[in-house]
């Protein structure tokens, strides 16, 4: 598992975020800020705000990131790929797609990989990264072994544990059931709760590979970030 013993390394697992629908403009503007100061691996933001982060992280190692299908998951299939093309086009090069939750709970497995390969193919497109949030706190042991082969199956690079709006967020134990479960044909993202040292340092130990969380520069000054 990737080092957590200095602070930059820290910076370059997590996903720097702020989705809440009431965000402002420059409550974004200071999520930029921070993530080039502390180097974040992304920016993770609604998709409206894609623009405004384009140019504010113009030129930097800085990603781009945003959600597609938020937070349900439940949007139609051609919707959640249109979606996936605007914000590419306007710049995002890491995409996290929620699955469609009920049809997985309803066995349609089909459906739910045609909804993720519909997405994944435009991501490829664009030679982007496609993360898919299978919303743990709502599925069975089964069903997100299930959620991860199929996005597994539909191209995607990371599995992600939640939304962080669907009253539960990310566990030591379902990171690491995703990890068993993909092994290393994609990467875990645990996002999702994770607000202290202690909490990054558990996901990481239990498999994931980035972590996405709003309370990052906190945490990376628990290791001693100024």
């Amino acid at each position: 598992m990737p080092t957590v013993s200095d602070w930059q390394s820290a910076a370059k697992l997590i996903d720097h975020t702020l989705l809440k629908p009431e965000a402002t403009a420059n409550q974004i503007t200071q999520l930029c800020q921070e993530a080039l100061k502390f180097g974040f691996a992304s920016v993770c933001v609604q998709p409206c705000y894609v623009p405004m982060v384009s140019s504010l992280l113009q030129d930097s190692a800085v990603k781009v990131c945003t959600v597609i299908g938020f937070p349900s998951g439940a949007t139609l299939t051609d919707c959640k790929r249109f979606e996936a093309f605007e914000v590419l086009a306007r710049g995002a090069r890491e995409l996290d797609m929620v699955i469609n939750i009920g049809a997985l709970k309803s066995g349609a497995d089909a459906t739910v990989q045609a909804d993720i390969y519909a997405v994944s193919d435009a991501v490829h497109q664009e030679r982007a990264i496609l993360k898919v949030i299978i919303e743990t706190a709502l599925l069975t042991q089964e069903e997100k072994i299930k959620a991860c082969e199929l996005a597994v199956a539909a191209g995607a690079e990371f599995v992600k544990t939640s939304t962080g709006f669907a009253g539960g967020g990310a566990t030591v134990e379902d990171v690491a059931l995703m990890r068993k479960t993909v092994g290393d044909r994609a990467k875990v993202k645990a996002s999702g709760g994770i607000r202290t040292l202690a909490d990054f340092q558990a996901m990481v130990s239990a498999g994931a590979d980035r972590v996405g969380a709003s309370a990052s520069v906190a945490i990376v000054r628990e290791l001693g970030a100024p």
